[in-house]
């Protein structure tokens, strides 16, 4: 069952100088993880602020929990929960003052508010900082404690608006634990974000979005594939440069590139392990003993260049997740 479905979506800014999303249709599984992965100005935030009912577009339609954004935008909000770039909380109050306060705006009622505040704060673990003002808050406690907020109504979706942003790593890691908590309790989530490293840990699913477009859809792997598969990289000593080309453009059956700073001679490769063990045989034969060997898998860093860089605009890519194949498709089909 799809939780979020949204489709041909156009929302101009400037008068319709700016096109902030440009015919962009999306669908999220029930209970699973969509990221909207792009850059700053591709259009991932307008897709949330018009999900979560805060923004009409000029045109299209979507629906979230089966109901319709645009004819029923407070039955959608009856359902959803959002936390946005920065955090939505009041300064001046407490961490408990705040997560109550927006108990009451639910129309929760007082004791279930305290009840519900004292839950996320345990939760989020906010516990000890619960009576302190939001201004004496870190980072990370700021942003954990907006989702919380976002959580007082147990919503059935919900919206993540780079919610690590600002964040340091270990602030990062903290967030994504709960995100992972919340999705295996059976929330559905959209993500936004730029960290290609955050769509990898935490998306079932991926859309790349450029120009208000979506310029590609897949798993982590299958996006993966499409630039190339696996690249077999060895180094070794400047003297046994040549014969190491040789032997790693035997292996791959392509033609080995040379890093001569790192004296890295690489080549790609389809066989996965058995390239390394096959080029470490030939090596060892010729007396080559390399500083390094690897197999380095294409990154989600990859794949955004690759994609950003060479596809037309007027192009969808779906990439199939049991082929690894890709498909161009025009872009006014679905996504």
């Amino acid at each position: 069952m799809k939780s979020i479905v949204a489709e041909h979506l156009v929302r101009t800014y400037r008068n319709g100088e700016v096109k902030a999303l440009d015919d962009l249709s999306l669908d999220v599984e029930e209970g699973t993880v969509l990221s909207v992965l792009g850059p700053n100005g591709a259009g991932k935030t307008t897709v949330v602020r018009i999900l979560s009912t805060l923004l009409t577009p000029d045109s299209g339609s979507a629906t979230v929990g089966g109901i319709d954004v645009i004819k029923h935008p407070e039955k959608v909000r009856e359902i959803i929960g959002l936390s946005g770039q920065y955090a939505a909380v009041d300064e001046t109050l407490t961490g408990w003052d705040n997560l109550v306060m927006f108990g009451r705006l639910y129309h929760l009622g007082k004791k279930a508010s305290i009840a519900r505040a004292d839950e996320l704060l345990e939760r989020f673990s906010l516990t000890d900082s619960a009576r302190r003002p939001i201004k004496t808050y870190s980072g990370g406690m700021r942003r954990r404690l907006d989702l919380a907020a976002s959580l007082i109504v147990q919503p059935k979706v919900l919206f993540l608006d780079e919610p690590t942003t600002g964040l340091d790593p270990r602030g990062r890691q903290e967030m994504w634990g709960v995100i992972e908590e919340l999705v295996k309790g059976g929330v559905t989530l959209l993500l936004t974000t730029q960290y290609l490293d955050e769509a990898d840990q935490l998306a079932d699913d991926i859309i790349v979005v450029d120009h208000g477009k979506v310029i590609a859809r897949g798993t982590s792997d299958a996006l993966k594939k499409q630039v190339g598969g696996e690249r077999l990289e060895v180094v070794v000593d400047q003297a046994h440069i040549a014969s190491t080309m040789e032997a790693v453009a035997k292996v791959s059956g392509h033609a080995a590139s040379l890093d001569e700073g790192l004296r890295k001679v690489s080549a790609p490769v389809t066989t996965g392990a058995t390239a390394l063990i096959e080029v470490l045989r030939l090596l060892d034969a010729a007396g080559i003993h390399p500083l390094d060997v690897a197999l380095k898998r294409p990154s989600l860093d990859d794949v955004f260049m690759s994609l950003t860089g060479h596809v037309a605009e007027d192009q969808v890519i779906v990439i199939d997740n049991a082929r690894g194949k890709k498909k161009n498709k025009n872009s006014e089909a679905k996504s």
